[in-house]
């Protein structure tokens, strides 16, 4: 067969150009494809297109100073939209109306969460989003208030119709939820897939027959939602009950449903359920991949353990604090070797041995264990995190050890050497971290992990008296870096290790020994940080800040809370270099007066400023 050709410059070709771009842009962070869009008209294009593909979530504010944004957006048929300051008003309806029919359309997902709209609005939105997946109307209470929220057949109607393709819907914080607005709405979605009633008002009454179908127009009982669950068995995959009065019985009930086969469940707060059971809900709901008990506050090891025998297949495990579970609670967890993260934070007898005990020979750690949050274990030691570090190199992405306030630089060297991929650490509050410890070092005296890596270059050659071992620059991978209150880190270390182009995320409050040379190098080290956290650095000046802020124009946070040498000056720097900022802290800063915020703030309206003061005593915020 010839090979067709064609003429270089035709339309067949240009349309193969841009899709070839939009496909390259497609793998950058969303931070870099907006970097992308600025080139040119065809590169903007292009990266709309690869968004598109990514469904992002476009943030609208109802007024009426988005209504020529609405327009825009519609001619990239965007499909993701979240409404911010949604109300009753006239001007709020003229704005809907115009989602409505520019985005309507297109969109798969809409968010209403936190609005006070009409049913009349609602309706009118709704069934202009024919293909719509996906449903927030969490804290819109101005729908349920009444208790007639659809009562009407044909309204009731015309969003069944609406809703046909409807798979996820999130009615979480909705005080005045009944059990007979929860039917009419639930019914027009006849494939729901994914449910939300977290925080929601549920009577659980034990007394009262689980079999009775009386619905109450008054309150939301769990003999309703039992009676969902059975009618919806079949498509039900997701289901949030956190923060509601949820009783062992109704768990037990949940789990004993027939057909109902829920691979997502979330109990978050539901400080009532027992270890019984969850055993029995692991018996009964095997096919689970992901399960959050944190803060249920009665279940102790047995809980841990029924998991991790009767869960086989679990990807995603949240279990925060749990002040009863200690170490014994994890000799099972070898178990889980499909496990993607584990959230033991706040577990307050947890320290780690026997974790690191169920990660080793012969079973060895899940091979997929991407995440793990330990924030808060104070009985974490530095032995427990070496044994985890050598366990889950393979693997491990996200190690969160915020306050955990025993470990040392043995610990930071196990994790430089050992843990390459790494793109998230959270070290915050680990008092007894030095500089060493992020230089490689290894002071005399002090415990050196087993097996370390070759040495690598090292950033200090001053000390040749101390052994070299694996530096923080290991980290190559690194897009979150918690440093928060590690006090006794110094410039010395900050300006020689903090060389990350891929870092997003960087947080050095509470270092009191940072001063402008040890800011201005970081920033020529770590020049894509969209967010930055420096509060309580009180060596830093306006001149420190002027030369780092020149290279920190992708700044979108950044928080300056007491920093007591700045002055207004550093205001006027900000407002020149950082223009995509939108979140500005910048509170008890004596040096700058609310009036200098006021200033800033009139001309960067985009920006949300907060600033504080002593008044009479008293801390007065203000966001402006």
């Amino acid at each position: 067969m010839e090979k067709m050709w064609t003429k270089p410059g035709t339309s067949d070709n240009r349309d193969y150009g841009a899709a070839m771009l939009s496909y390259i842009l497609s793998f950058l962070p969303l931070s870099d494809q907006k970097e992308a869009s600025l080139v040119n008209r065809a590169w903007y294009y292009a990266a709309q297109s690869a968004l598109r593909e990514r469904d992002v979530q476009y943030i609208i504010p109802v007024e009426s100073a988005s209504l020529t944004s609405i327009k825009s957006l519609s001619r990239r048929h965007v499909s993701c939209v979240k409404l911010t300051k949604v109300d009753s008003s006239s001007d709020a309806s003229d704005v809907l109306q115009s989602i409505s029919y520019y985005l309507g359309p297109h969109l798969h997902s809409l968010s209403l969460s936190g609005g006070t709209l009409t049913e009349a609005a609602f309706v009118e939105l709704v069934t202009s989003c024919p293909g719509l997946r996906v449903l927030d109307l969490s804290g819109c209470n101005s729908l349920f208030i009444s208790g007639m929220f659809l009562d009407q057949p044909e309204t009731a109607q015309q969003v069944r119709e609406a809703l046909a393709s409807l798979r996820e819907l999130n009615l979480a914080n909705l005080r005045y939820l009944a059990d007979t607005s929860f039917n009419r709405l639930s019914s027009c979605a006849p494939k729901l897939e994914r449910l939300s009633l977290a925080r929601c008002h549920i009577t659980f009454d034990p007394h009262r027959n689980l079999s009775a179908q009386k619905d109450s127009s008054a309150t939301l009982s769990f003999r309703n939602i039992l009676y969902f669950l059975k009618e919806q068995a079949s498509y039900l995959v997701a289901l949030d009950l956190s923060g509601t009065n949820l009783s062992p019985t109704a768990l037990q009930a949940l789990g004993q449903v027939v057909g109902l086969h829920l691979r997502e469940l979330t109990l978050r707060g539901c400080r009532d359920v027992s270890t019984e059971a969850v055993a029995a809900l692991c018996h009964h709901q095997r096919g689970l991949t992901s399960l959050d008990l944190s803060g249920c506050s009665e279940l102790a090891d047995g809980a841990l353990l029924a998991v991790s025998r009767g869960l086989h297949g679990l990807w995603h495990l949240r279990m925060e604090k749990l002040q009863r579970l200690t170490d014994a609670g994890f000799s099972a967890l070898h178990r889980l070797q499909e496990l993607r993260s584990l959230d033991i934070a706040e577990c307050c007898l947890v320290s780690g041995r026997e974790l690191s005990k169920a990660l080793e020979f012969p079973k060895g750690p899940p091979p997929h264990l991407t995440s793990l949050r330990l924030a808060y274990c104070s009985l974490l030691k530095d032995k427990s995190v070496i044994s985890l570090a050598q366990g889950l190199s393979s693997s491990l992405k996200v190690l969160d050890l915020s306050s955990c306030v025993s470990l040392t630089n043995s610990s930071l060297l196990a994790i430089s050497a050992n843990l390459p991929q790494l793109t998230v650490l959270r070290l915050a509050w680990c008092k007894e971290i030095t500089d060493s410890g992020l230089l490689g070092l290894v002071d005399p005296g002090e415990e050196l992990p087993p097996e370390p890596l070759t040495p690598l270059e090292s950033p200090s050659q001053e000390t040749p008296s101390r052994e070299l071992t694996a530096s923080l620059l290991m980290l190559k991978a690194l897009q979150e870096l918690d440093l928060t209150a590690c006090s006794k880190l110094t410039d010395t270390s900050l300006a020689k290790v903090l060389k990350f182009p891929r870092l997003k995320q960087l947080s050095l409050s509470l270092l009191l020994e940072l001063t402008d040379t040890g800011l201005v190098a970081v920033a020529k080290g770590c020049p894509s940080l969209e967010h930055l956290a420096l509060s309580h650095c009180n060596r830093l000046s306006d001149r420190g800040w002027a030369q780092a802020a020149n290279i920190w124009g992708r700044l979108q946070h950044l928080n300056l809370s007491s920093c007591n040498q700045l002055t207004e000056q550093t205001l006027v720097t900000i407002g020149k270099t950082c223009r995509r900022l939108k979140v500005l802290d910048v509170s008890m800063c004596q040096g700058i007066s609310m009036a200098a915020v006021e200033h800033f703030q009139a001309q960067l309206p985009h920006v949300t400023c907060v600033q504080s003061r002593f008044v009479g005593g008293a801390d007065l915020a203000m966001t402006l």
